[in-house]
């Protein structure tokens, strides 16, 4: 996060630079990136009261992190009722999807800017007695100022790529200083475990990503029935979580495969739903009809792709496609969530850029559940001969099913290796409430 620079030129140019980091808070608000209602959360002035009892802090970095955590979440609510969870993000849409998602009780904030005095602020309110980082997101004054109160901390789903690897190794002191204050670092592949010991962190291991988790992504009963009453027998396929330069690679996928199936319907869902205008502009330069859900647009027989520009609708496209592409993997991304189209019952293809998901990508390949492709040719072959074959179609997806569910056992894993923190600071939060009524008394 701190990029060439030290931990102490790092810590100055924050202390300094409140008032630029308001005017870039400001100019993100204008843009929609900021909620404007919650900004005080940004600087850690807490906008709900601290429950009593034992406070579990969870912090995601944006919509990818927090689903990946709800399984969690819900494990610790029903389980453990004793327990608060408090879970910070950082961007408007994932406050948005965990205002719908999340379980009655459970509280979401915005976590501060990475300012000493704000998170001073925002750890002087909450006073967590655990807290739980989700993959990579690890600000530098949040976690120290965090070890620095004796907050126990574990790194979840622990996610370092090569190349953060690298630029980590460059600033050796820091890395250190940072790995070091954490418990326990659970990474998501041994690969990634390793890179975190070699770095600083005392305790590593890994149990799996728990991404695998997360139930079947939801869709609305009535928007599913609707929009599948539209479609009908329909030739269909779904390109999904795509990134910038894999829409036009889509697009012409679609204009070979129009030739030889009349009515054929591609399902677009861009990874970034803000990217709704520039994508359909860029379909239509190709001659392509294209209909925008955010536009309210009806699924109609002229339409040749539906640009589904909606937030948390990609289940209801995934559960209507059957034939689904998973983005980020034809540019070097380093791939989407496979397992999530492989729980709701899609024969898969991905791009050669699948890092993200390695072994993942490497166990649907071995049991003949998905096809890579690299180019807009060889997407639209495997789409071909999918819509040609529903045998064939429906022997992938059951064995991608297979995969999913042989990996489903993670949240297990992950609970029973947090488990002695949660009993340990139970007892540490009975002794401050005691310390609380005896100061009353």
């Amino acid at each position: 996060m701190t990029g060439g620079l030290g931990l102490g030129t790092y810590r100055a140019l924050t202390a300094v630079g409140g008032p630029v980091i308001d005017a870039y808070l400001a100019r993100r608000a204008r843009r929609g990136k900021e909620d404007p209602d919650r900004a005080h959360e940004r600087r850690g002035i807490a906008t709900t009261a601290r429950p009593d009892g034992t406070l579990v802090w969870i912090h995601a970095a944006s919509v990818g992190e927090a689903i990946s955590v709800l399984p969690l979440i819900d494990r610790l609510d029903r389980d453990r009722p004793d327990l608060a969870v408090l879970l910070t993000t950082g961007t408007v849409s994932s406050a948005a999807l965990m205002a719908e998602r999340l379980p009655a009780g459970v509280i979401h904030q915005y976590v501060p800017v990475d300012r000493r005095p704000w998170v001073a602020r925002f750890l002087d309110h909450w006073h967590p007695d655990l807290a739980l980082w989700v993959e990579s997101e690890l600000w530098p004054n949040l976690v120290l100022e965090t070890q620095r109160r004796g907050v126990p901390m574990i790194l979840l789903n622990g996610r370092m790529s090569e190349g953060s690897f690298k630029a980590w190794q460059r600033l050796p002191s820091l890395a250190q200083a940072m790995l070091a204050g954490f418990a326990l670092c659970l990474g998501q592949t041994e690969a990634d475990a390793t890179r975190l010991a070699t770095l600083g962190a005392l305790r590593t291991r890994s149990v799996g990503n728990l991404k695998l988790a997360a139930p079947p992504l939801p869709a609305d009963a009535e928007a599913t029935a609707a929009l599948s009453a539209a479609l009908k027998d329909r030739p269909r396929w779904l390109a999904a979580s795509t990134h910038p330069g894999e829409e036009e690679l889509v697009a012409q996928a679609h204009l070979r495969l129009r030739r030889e199936h009349p009515g054929l319907l591609t399902v677009l869902v861009p990874r970034h739903a803000t990217r709704g205008a520039e994508i359909a502009a860029l379909i239509a330069t190709l001659g392509i009809p294209v209909a925008r859900r955010s536009a309210g647009d009806s699924v109609t027989a002229e339409n040749e792709v539906y640009l589904a520009d909606s937030m948390g609708e990609l289940g209801l496209f995934y559960r209507l496609a059957g034939i689904a592409f998973v983005g980020g993997s034809l540019v070097p991304h380093g791939g989407q969530n496979l397992l999530e189209a492989a729980k709701l019952d899609c024969a898969i293809m991905h791009g050669p850029h699948v890092a993200n998901f390695a072994e993942v990508a490497a166990d649907l390949r071995s049991a003949g559940a998905t096809v890579e492709v690299r180019d807009a040719e060889s997407l639209a072959h495997a789409v071909e001969v999918l819509l040609r074959d529903p045998a064939l179609r429906k022997r992938r997806a059951d064995a991608a099913a297979q995969v999913a569910e042989a990996r489903a056992d993670v949240l297990d894993a992950v609970m029973a290796e947090i488990a002695p923190w949660l009993e340990r600071n139970s007892d540490r939060a009975a002794v401050r409430a005691a310390a609380k009524a005896h100061a009353r008394a």
